[in-house]
């Protein structure tokens, strides 16, 4: 029996024989009856579903001879021509392949005139998404307002491609996949109106294996029947179709239970070797961890909400019991996460085993009992050589407890253990800390020559906070050695980094009353939020304790009233002075011919 008599053999004829879609059904048969009829309709859902064969349905609903009717009499002259596709009042169109503007106009055409021979003149459309945005377009006051007794019927598994004028103007029906227990009743009667003596575990795997499509199932149902067998085995279905069995996914949980990395291996060298579907496997794997899961959390009360043979329901039930509830989870999870990573890989084998693997050895690798703060263990000090010695200059500091969260930064903002070096930090003095500063912190060390600060190396400097035995406290009153004025400070301030705005910025240093004020002058309101940002100020503050001494305050304003706008010298000065400006002169060879404020 080929696969494509199966199919059309058994399409059904009339509204009550087609699985599922139970409201659309209704409500297509009550408009046949009463003989209300839309102008246009649209059906949309995936592949297998009934879009088609409820059109044709529905277009002898309104042209048998006893309508209206609620469902056609198939036996009547009209049934009968629409079922062999010869009628010439209902007419059906590849979009594929008839989708061209100039086919819609000429569609136009043919709507103008009456039906020949039947009550209703009925368009189906199928694939309808193909047609083209000018066919739509051309379509669009014909699907609104077309004839009487003429109607649309639009096919399509991609509704989302449907323009949105159009979609207004039909009833949009979507169809939807068929439930497991509707599509193995819809086998079942066919097995049985064939006299086919079957298993039902074999029609359930056929119906899974269809994922919700009528058209798919019928078609692997139809492959499994060409073996020519007395009878439809559960084997001959796995055999055919390339599905792992029962003593597979046994096999595999004893396995991973046991955390044996071998038998796990071997396993799927057998699922590949017999060419199994990988797909297939990991949605049955997916289902495995989800059986488990309600079987270890609700015991007996589960069995009523898994698909599961009553003879394998106890082996299960006892599989559960003997796994962790989160080991359950976490597999179920990394099942379905890893599903496309696996079917997409350039190398799914080696992917999927380790999945596998991942799933054997998972409470090694992660410790479930403490998913939700788990612990690194200790690591070599950030400072350390990578020899494993600490490196010149500093102490070495006691590595993380097991308390330590994953990802804890420290020193720095950086992972522990990272070789990245902190960032340079300006330690302010210990009688005014820093805003975050341990109070224990170290003053900052002396100047050295030239007025410029020796600054400690990263790995000193992002322990100072934390060191269990710090140095003790320098002289906070010392002195730098550069000039006690704003030049000075500037100089020592620029050398420690770039600044934004600092470098254009006029200032004085005030010695009175002690311990002094360093004040900035801005040119204008720009430039002086931009110095008077919180993260600015508080790098002013700490540069101004270290090069003054501790309590030097820092205050930044405007050279003169704020108007708003800058004078022409000022506006020129701060735009020449710009390195943006500066570097595109440069690149561009231009000159600067006018400069205007804003």
């Amino acid at each position: 029996m080929s696969t494509t008599s199966l199919t059309a053999k058994y399409r059904p004829q009339r509204f009550a024989d087609v699985a599922g879609q139970d409201a659309i059904k209704r409500i297509l048969s009550r408009a046949a009856a009463e003989d209300k009829i839309a102008p246009a309709y649209l059906f949309s859902g995936t592949r297998g579903v009934g879009k088609t064969t409820l059109a044709r349905v529905l277009a002898k609903a309104l042209n048998c001879e006893s309508a209206p009717t609620a469902e056609p009499c198939n036996v009547c002259s009209q049934c009968r021509q629409i079922t062999a596709g010869v009628s010439p009042d209902v007419i059906e169109i590849d979009a594929a392949t008839h989708g061209k503007v100039e086919d819609a106009r000429k569609l136009k055409e043919d709507v103008g005139y009456a039906p020949l021979q039947s009550r209703y003149k009925v368009f189906i459309i199928d694939e309808a998404h193909m047609l083209s945005t000018a066919a739509f377009n051309a379509l669009l006051k014909t699907l609104e307002e077309p004839p009487a007794r003429v109607t649309f019927i639009l096919a399509t598994t991609e509704a989302h491609k449907f323009p949105a004028t159009i979609i207004s103007r039909c009833q949009h029906f979507l169809f939807k996949r068929l439930a497991q227990p509707e599509l193995e009743v819809h086998l079942a009667g066919v097995l049985d109106r064939e006299a086919i003596h079957y298993e039902s575990t074999a029609v359930s795997l056929i119906a899974r294996r269809g994922a919700g499509s009528v058209r798919d199932s019928m078609s692997l149902l139809g492959q499994v029947l060409a073996l020519g067998g007395a009878e439809l085995t559960e084997a001959d279905a796995r055999g055919v179709l390339g599905l792992a069995g029962q003593d597979i996914f046994f096999g595999l949980i004893e396995a991973i239970h046991a955390q044996d990395g071998p038998a796990v291996v071997e396993l799927l060298r057998q699922v590949l070797e017999k060419g199994l579907d990988i797909g297939f496997f990991l949605r049955e794997l997916a289902g495995m961890w989800r059986n488990l899961f309600l079987l270890r959390q609700a015991g007996q009360k589960g069995l009523s909400v898994v698909d599961l043979p009553a003879e394998d329901s106890g082996l299960w039930l006892d599989w559960a019991g003997k796994f962790d509830a989160a080991h359950i989870h976490a597999c179920w999870q990394m099942t379905l996460e890893g599903q496309r990573r696996v079917l997409t890989s350039l190398e799914p084998a080696l992917s999927l085993e380790l999945l596998l693997l991942n799933m054997a050895y998972l409470p090694n690798l992660l410790p479930l009992q403490n998913l939700a703060s788990c612990s690194v263990p200790p690591e070599r000090s950030a400072g350390s050589a990578p020899g494993g010695a600490p490196a010149s200059g500093t102490s070495p500091r006691s590595p993380a407890g097991p308390g330590t969260p994953y990802g804890a930064q420290s020193h720095g903002g950086h992972p522990q253990g990272s070789s990245r070096p902190a960032p340079r930090r300006f330690a302010p003095s210990p009688s005014t800390p820093a805003p975050g500063a341990s109070t224990g912190t170290a003053a900052p060390p002396p100047h050295g020559q030239g007025g410029y600060a020796a600054r400690q190396s990263p790995s000193a400097a992002g322990h100072a906070a934390v060191a269990e035995h710090p140095a003790p406290p320098q002289s906070a009153t010392a002195a730098p050695s550069g000039p006690r004025n704003w030049d000075g400070f500037k100089r020592f301030a620029m050398k420690s980094g770039e600044i934004s705005g600092l470098k254009q910025a006029r200032g004085e240093f005030v010695p009175d009353p002690e311990p002094g004020q360093v004040r900035i002058l801005c040119t204008n309101a720009f430039h002086r939020s931009q110095l008077s940002h919180p993260d600015k100020l508080r790098q002013l503050d700490a540069l101004a304790a270290q090069y003054f001494g501790p309590g030097v305050a820092v205050r930044v304003d405007t050279a003169e009233p704020d108007t708003g706008r800058m004078s022409g010298e000022t506006l020129s000065a701060y735009i020449d002075s710009r390195p943006e400006v500066r570097q595109a002169v440069s690149d561009f060879d231009a000159e600067i011919i006018e400069r205007k404020p804003r």
